[in-house]
């Protein structure tokens, strides 16, 4: 079944590359990888949906919105690697997409439409956002600034790999402070306004405060693999 919402939003975002190619300038790699993107998210969207057997409720229409500005990261983000980019433009788009992270979570809880759907949507969209940014960056402080990014996939296909790591993690609320420190110092790096020094110990800040929380969840898995298993 199609599903309006998925549609609209590649169109937003196919809208918004077109503004970014006639406005900062977008190359063929930039414009295949935010079209990728959309994509993917389009068809993934409509088959997470016609599972769920429901549309797109307000919070998830602020988490779409969310996910086409995105999309244009994304596309900056792998232009500035054939040619520079406007670090303004890029780091604007992303605290927009980071604002809009808190707007969803209230629009659910105040109209009483939580799902699983909408969480999982929020997550994947949160934890792109941080790969992407992670890309942009790796281009000026190295390639071990996409450990920061790319730290949830790793644990991701550790869980295809180890049946234990499958497991429903206990609410942390610590994860929630480590995901929010990721972001800020991911914006802060690729905004440029900051001396590579101070940015530099961010990062790698960033870094040991990810290794800490995903590897009290791999210990709390492993502690707990044989009654889960």
């Amino acid at each position: 079944m199609v599903r309006i919402g998925p549609a609209i939003g590649l169109i937003f975002l196919m809208a918004l590359l077109t503004t970014l190619a006639f406005t900062v300038g977008l190359g063929f790699a930039g414009w295949l990888a935010g079209t990728a993107y959309g994509l993917v998210v389009a068809a993934t969207l409509t088959v997470a949906l016609n599972r769920a057997g429901h549309d797109l409720g307000p919070a998830n229409v602020v988490t779409l919105v969310r996910a086409t500005l995105v999309g244009a990261v994304t596309a900056l983000a792998v232009e500035s690697y054939r040619q520079p980019v406007p670090a303004a433009v890029l780091t604007g788009i992303t605290i927009a997409a980071l604002a809009l992270d808190w707007v969803d979570g209230q629009v659910a809880r105040r109209t009483g439409t939580v799902t699983a759907l909408g969480a999982r949507f929020d997550m994947e969209v949160d934890s792109f956002l941080l790969l992407v940014l992670g890309v942009y960056v790796a281009h000026s402080y190295g390639p071990w600034v996409l450990l920061v990014g790319a730290m949830r996939y790793l644990f991701v296909a550790a869980m295809w790999l180890l049946p234990w790591m499958r497991a429903t993690l206990p609410p942390r609320y610590w994860r929630k402070v480590v995901a929010a420190t990721q972001g800020i110092v991911l914006v802060a790096a690729a905004s440029g306004v900051l001396p590579r020094p101070v940015v530099l110990v961010g990062l790698v800040g960033a870094l040991v405060l990810l290794v800490e929380s995903f590897g009290r969840d791999v210990l709390w898995l492993w502690r707990h693999r044989t009654a889960l298993m």
